[in-house]
């Protein structure tokens, strides 16, 4: 368990801020559906006579040490959209949850084919970061901006971005969030999306994990984590982000104590796989 309070979460290129972290990751956890630790996926039965496909290597245990640097990249849902403040999302909770320094870049609207609100779509983010950043995990989330795009050249663009970030940062852990929905039912382009990035992540032996595989929000809590009025426009509540940090920091402790069971068949919920 780590030490939770020591480290300060900033956004990407701003100076540190202080931010009150600990307030809303208490919060709203309680009026939240619980949830615990789930076990490995199993490697699914091969047909007789059939040829199995060759398993993508499990990737090792995560190490995140205290007050290692946690670089959190993705769109609204990071950047703290409908949180009553934006330093009380989801990112900047993780710094205290996990005892970090969280460095956040998150660029509203962006996805990994659509530019943002701030910025550009994410290959274009990731070329422009600085290599002094140096940080020790990368946790690349989303996203939900791509669907209107998607399929057309998708995969292509992931691709492109992650040999991207891991040429930038070839000592850093790389972990992959994949896309939570924002209405339910689950449109069905988010869950190829989640399917597309589960793959692609599995293929490098990098550790991904599906809010949608593991039922994060359902219709039983989903009032509870995502603001639907004209201010939240389907992004998390502040409790939504407390509620998402919590299950995040659970899935890296996860990580962080045992490897994974790469399964030969598509994830079905369980514990975060590659």
């Amino acid at each position: 368990m780590h030490a939770p309070g020591r480290f300060r979460a900033r956004r990407f290129g701003l100076p540190l801020l202080a931010a009150a972290l600990a307030v809303a990751a208490v919060c709203a956890v309680a009026v939240l559906r619980p949830w615990g630790a789930t076990e490995p996926v199993a490697p699914a039965a091969v047909a007789e006579g059939s040829v199995p496909a060759p398993a993508a290597a499990a990737p090792a245990p995560l190490v995140v040490a205290d007050g290692a640097r946690v670089l959190v990249f993705g769109d609204s849902w990071v950047y703290g959209s409908a949180a009553t403040v934006p330093t009380l999302g989801f990112a900047y909770l993780l710094a205290d949850r996990l005892g970090v320094e969280t460095l956040v870049d998150g660029v509203r609207g962006s996805g990994y084919l659509k530019p943002g609100i701030d910025g550009p779509s994410y290959g274009e983010r990731i070329a422009a970061l600085d290599p002094a950043l140096d940080p020790d995990v990368i946790l690349v989330e989303g996203s939900i901006n791509d669907r209107r795009l998607y399929p057309d050249g998708y995969r292509d663009a992931v691709t492109a971005a992650w040999d991207a970030l891991q040429a930038r940062y070839p000592d850093a852990d790389i972990v992959i969030l994949g896309p939570a929905p924002q209405v339910l039912p689950v449109e069905d382009a988010t869950r190829s999306i989640d399917e597309d990035l589960s793959d692609l992540a599995a293929a490098r032996g990098w550790w991904y994990i599906s809010p949608i595989a593991e039922d994060w929000i359902t219709e039983a809590n989903y009032l509870g984590v995502i603001d639907t009025g004209p201010i939240g426009r389907d992004h998390p509540s502040t409790d939504g982000h407390a509620y998402l940090a919590e299950r995040v920091a659970a899935a890296i402790e996860r990580m962080e104590r045992q490897p994974a069971v790469v399964a030969d068949a598509p994830h079905e919920g369980g514990a975060a796989v590659p």
